[in-house]
């Protein structure tokens, strides 16, 4: 259930980050959720694409970890 759990929050911070990179592309301006923060677009878009990648290797970690004990196929 832990491996479940985590691999979801993996597809979710994937999505997040990779949605939030493509707009922030698209629309220089359109910050999105890191706004408060104040950091340029730079900054903005490493943001997003450390969270896509965290996200990646999260949720490959946990499907590994769910194969490994039978959860998977």
């Amino acid at each position: 259930m832990k491996f479940d759990v985590l691999q979801i929050l993996g597809a979710v911070l994937t999505v997040v980050g990779a949605q939030g990179a493509i707009r922030l592309l698209i629309d220089h301006a359109n910050v999105g959720l890191p706004a408060w923060l104040g950091a340029g677009f730079t900054l903005t878009l490493a943001g997003y694409l450390v969270a896509t990648a965290a996200g990646i290797v999260l949720a490959g970690w946990a499907h590994d970890r769910a194969k490994a004990l039978g959860r998977r196929k």
